[in-house]
């Protein structure tokens, strides 16, 4: 297998990550598609998408021939297309969705879904949590690359993902001051110091809450200008607080081994909430407390799992 296309709904950037981290470990560099539905389409679930190479808006990424190998998809908008293109090629060209498609999922070679999707099927591949660009090697890298940029803070170093407002969770202003005001009391109870990145989805409001509410703290905050140092700040970490609205950020974190903890704003759904209890479950989180403690767990690796599981449903050597 040589080419490889990962297709996601545009906008949907941790979608987008989690398909590139598999492509990644399978050691293709992608071509990525971004699409998004138009016309009728839009208001149609994926199962009753027709022409369905038709649906997608005609201002962003298409899907035409030569096919790819690989297909690498996820979102709402990759669903039914992949499906098609998987029919028109008699199987030649091997599709993997990530995360529960709501069709059946025999119209793919494999979906890898997360157990709190409560997906079950023969080519259905469960994981704890999700898939994500994160290796050993990707965070000593950036460790030492963003090390200046903490360096003048005080030790241990609290790393803090912010996310931002979804369909379950709702943030406002007043929100993230609270958040930044328990923060600012957990550095001057510890002497620890902070760095903070925030998320494409971390609302201006929001974002300007925080900073004002961190002011005299000993922090560095990323706001989204010049080099993303997501990956740096979790190799330095000694501990991680991550909001709730994330999967994938919860994941990330996860995977380096180092206390999470997890801060909760109001609302939640069925799925997040199945999410978090079985991360506090088996010990990859705890529920931020305003404390700092040291917790051992074995680290979350999703790909120990899908790695055997996938080259047996593909059929192929990766």
């Amino acid at each position: 297998m040589n080419s490889c296309w990962v297709v996601t709904d545009i906008g949907k950037i941790g979608t987008e990550n989690q398909c590139v981290g598999l492509a990644e470990a399978l050691g293709f560099t992608p071509e990525i598609k971004r699409v998004k539905p138009r016309s009728i389409w839009r208001l149609l679930p994926a199962s009753c998408w027709f022409n369905a190479l038709q649906g997608l808006s005609l201002v962003h990424d298409q899907l035409t021939p030569p096919w790819p190998d690989l297909i690498i998809a996820a979102g709402r908008a990759s669903v039914a297309p992949t499906a098609k293109i998987r029919q028109l090629t008699q199987g030649r060209t091997k599709v993997v969705q990530l995360q529960n498609p709501l069709v059946n999922p025999q119209l793919f070679d494999a979906v890898i879904a997360p157990q709190h999707d409560n997906l079950e099927g023969e080519n259905v591949i469960v994981t704890e949590g999700a898939l994500h660009r994160v290796t050993n090697e990707r965070l000593r890298q950036e460790a030492n690359k963003f090390m200046p940029m903490v360096a003048s803070l005080p030790k241990p170093l609290v790393v803090v993902l912010i996310g931002g407002s979804n369909r379950c969770y709702k943030v406002a202003p007043e929100h993230m001051k609270k958040m930044g005001e328990r923060l600012k009391r957990l550095c001057q109870k510890n002497g620890c110091g902070l760095a903070v990145t925030i998320s494409r989805r971390t609302e201006p409001e929001n974002r300007d809450a925080l900073i004002e509410s961190l002011k005299e703290t000993p922090a560095v905050i990323w706001t989204g200008e010049g080099e993303n140092p997501y990956f740096g700040f979790l190799g330095l970490a000694d501990y991680i607080v991550v909001t709730c609205d994330s999967v994938s950020m919860t994941s990330e974190a996860c995977f380096t081994g180092k206390p999470v903890y997890s801060y909760f704003f109001e609302g939640g759904s069925t799925k997040f909430n199945r999410f978090h209890q079985h991360f506090q479950k088996v010990g990859y989180t705890r529920l931020f407390d305003d404390t700092l403690e040291k917790w051992s767990y074995s680290r979350l690796n999703d790909w120990q799992t899908v790695e055997k599981q996938l080259k047996k449903l593909l059929k192929v050597d990766l």
